[in-house]
């Protein structure tokens, strides 16, 4: 197993996302301000780091992709802040800080989520390339954030449905594993890979996207506030069906076991270095925080 996150990644992200400003007038510099909130919380930044991690292995430098990671980051950021309103989540902390609407209100909270969409899209816009593939990949991006992907999978989420296994598959799929198969399918997009290549990529992404929310739903029931930064417990509260109230405890750390040895196998179909990707794999899985 790969061992240690690539950091030199995150701080490429890191450093970018600071350097974006939002409001060239004071009337908005409020929202600005909500929406660098949010924004620069912290975090591993898995998304992002996803996109930079698949340039390199594609032999890209990384550099070169950072309005698309940004972009990938303020999408992200915008679905968290919605996702913790009191009409979805009422969630009241976010990597260990009241969230958004618990500091400025929920009416500026919407607006901070909108605004970072909006300005995702023109961010993404920025990304240096043929104009005709960084169509394609935005198109990748916003088709994995509407209605058949992110958005949609919130919307099951908020019908309070009882699932069954692929139900919850599915769910999951849509609201958490469409942007991370995204945020490393739109690098490939970008470089002209050819497919063959593209679909072990994408193999490799919705695999991780699964298992992603397995382990977020272990850790919802083992790990205190302090270590999740937000509240544990908060998917029993809501009544919501997942891997740990669908198979048990048990099982769901062997589903994750499986996914994670799913998601390397894929990978290791890929030519290139992708021991960056690996890692972030390896980081999803053994996860505390």
């Amino acid at each position: 197993m790969a061992t240690g996150y690539p950091e030199d990644l995150r701080d490429l992200v890191e450093a970018s996302l600071a350097e974006l400003r939002f409001s060239p007038a004071p009337r908005t510099a409020g929202l600005e301000e909500a929406m660098r909130y949010s924004l620069l919380a912290g975090g591993k930044r898995v998304r992002p780091v996803l996109a930079l991690a698949t340039a390199r292995a594609l032999g890209a430098p990384p550099e070169r992709f950072l309005p698309v990671a940004a972009a990938i980051e303020l999408i992200h950021t915008y679905s968290l802040i919605h996702d913790d309103l009191p009409a979805m989540d009422d969630d009241d902390l976010r990597r260990g800080k009241p969230t958004s609407h618990k500091r400025f209100g929920e009416d500026v909270a919407i607006l901070a989520g909108d605004g970072l969409f909006a300005e995702a899209v023109r961010t993404f816009c920025e990304q240096p390339g043929d104009p005709a593939r960084v169509l394609a990949a935005l198109r990748e991006l916003a088709a994995a954030t509407g209605v058949d992907g992110m958005v949609g999978g919130q919307y099951i989420d908020v019908l309070g449905e009882k699932l069954d296994a692929a139900g919850l598959r599915e769910l999951h799929a849509l609201k958490t594993g469409r942007l991370i198969s995204a945020s490393v399918c739109v690098v490939p997009i970008l470089e002209g890979t050819d497919e063959s290549e593209t679909i072990i990529y994408r193999r490799f992404a919705d695999e991780l996207g699964v298992l992603f929310q397995i382990v977020d739903d272990i850790l919802d029931v083992t790990e205190s506030d302090e270590r999740l930064g937000k509240p544990h417990g908060s998917d029993e509260r809501h009544g919501k069906t997942t891997y740990v109230s669908l198979f048990g405890l048990e099982r769901a750390r062997e589903l994750a076991a499986e996914s994670h040895a799913k998601a390397g196998s894929a990978l290791a179909e890929a030519s290139g270095d992708t021991e960056d990707l690996r890692r972030v794999a390896d980081y999803i899985f053994t996860r505390h925080e």
